[in-house]
């Protein structure tokens, strides 16, 4: 499995160029870097000195680098899912529908960005991956998608298997689906212990460990001196921490006492201009072969029965709590986040709660 290294910020502080030279300088440390991008403008290829390509190109040792290209990734997985639906359904009916005519849909570019570099990381071709996104709001929402679609299949899972609809409509179901399958083949138990729908679950709680896991997705900022760029930056800061996404440094063009302060406590790198001297660059990046130490998202404390999240740039104003079901919702921005709590605190109510230096402290009953 790789490391897959992302960079946030505002447009045009620097986030491509920092990926490029991310890119180059674990390359030159022997690792296999595949570095990926989402623009799909000339401008990247442009900086890197090197025309990218769709599928993965060797541009230097240990250096390979493809741009995502929404409308074919579209074509790759509809041609996927009509040989799934083949494979399972007598009669299929996706077979009359052909990719070259799909377009794409509001959020469908997320979900194949996020795709195609499960199945590079999966490979086993390489060591790093070095993400050049949107890094904005759009680009959290991707890397917090298997949390979501995991919240989901838990939750309806739990309503379905527990309404007198499911009872009543469970022993009518082997039969049907015996009929519509290929080849008569039924099933015996529940739904949602099928052999197809355990590997989707599986590969989604994938998903969500490696985007909590630090040695394997993590974030940096990336900001120029302006104010904007600034909020903009610490914004995604803490909206980062609302998907378990580790944030672990920050790089400034710019870099002032208060600057400094904005970020603390993440260690904060110079950016030097860009003047087509990728060893400036490659000087002042982080040793990101090792564990950042920075401030876990999440923290339970079993003997206190505390939760603590660490949310910063955002106030107690901006956050809201709530519990109608079994788990915690918490909002922050635009964020919003179903909190699954360990076995000892499940079920337990929210008995206080307050915004400390950074920090939501939960306490439960």
């Amino acid at each position: 499995m790789a490391l897959i290294l992302t960079f946030l910020g505002k447009g045009g502080s620097g986030r491509s160029t920092c990926a490029i030279a991310t890119a180059k300088k674990l390359s030159a440390q022997g690792q296999r870097v595949l570095l990926v991008t989402e623009d799909a403008g000339p401008g990247f290829s442009m900086v890197l000195g090197h025309e990218v390509l769709s599928a993965p190109t060797s541009i230097s040792s240990n250096l390979w680098c493809c741009q995502l290209q929404f409308a074919q990734l579209l074509e790759q997985n509809w041609e996927q899912l009509k040989k799934l639906e083949a494979e399972y359904l007598r009669d299929p009916f996706f077979k009359a529908v052909y990719g070259q005519e799909l377009s794409l849909l509001p959020g469908m570019d997320q979900a194949l960005s996020l795709n195609a570099l499960r199945e590079y990381d999966i490979s086993g071709d390489y060591d790093v991956i070095v993400h050049d996104g949107s890094g904005d709001q759009a680009s959290l929402r991707m890397w917090g998608m298997p949390a979501g679609i995991d919240w989901y299949f838990r939750r309806f899972k739990q309503v379905f298997q527990a309404s007198q609809f499911s009872k009543a409509v469970m022993p009518f179901v082997q039969p049907i689906a015996g009929a519509v399958l290929s080849g008569g083949r039924g099933f015996s138990g529940d739904l949602f212990d099928q052999p197809e729908v355990q590997e989707s679950t599986s590969f989604v709680g994938q998903g969500v460990a490696a985007v909590k896991d630090p040695m394997r997705v993590r974030a940096y900022l990336v900001s120029s001196g302006d104010e904007v760029a600034i909020a903009t930056a610490r914004y995604l800061w803490g909206a980062a921490q609302q998907i378990e996404m580790t944030v672990a440094g920050v790089f400034l063009n710019r870099i002032t006492d208060n600057t400094k302060q904005d970020f603390d406590p993440l260690p904060v790198y110079s950016l030097p201009s860009y003047t087509g001297d990728w060893q400036a660059q490659m000087k002042v990046l982080p040793d990101y072969l090792t564990i950042p130490a920075v401030p876990a998202p999440l923290d339970i404390d079993l003997t206190a029965n505390t939760v603590r999240l660490f949310l910063p740039s955002f106030d107690k104003k901006q956050i809201q709590l709530t519990q109608y079901g079994p788990e915690v919702t918490i909002e922050a921005g635009d964020q919003r986040r179903n909190l699954i709590l360990p076995k000892p605190l499940k079920g337990r109510s929210v008995t206080g709660a307050k915004f400390q230096a950074g920090y939501l402290i939960l306490s439960f009953g």
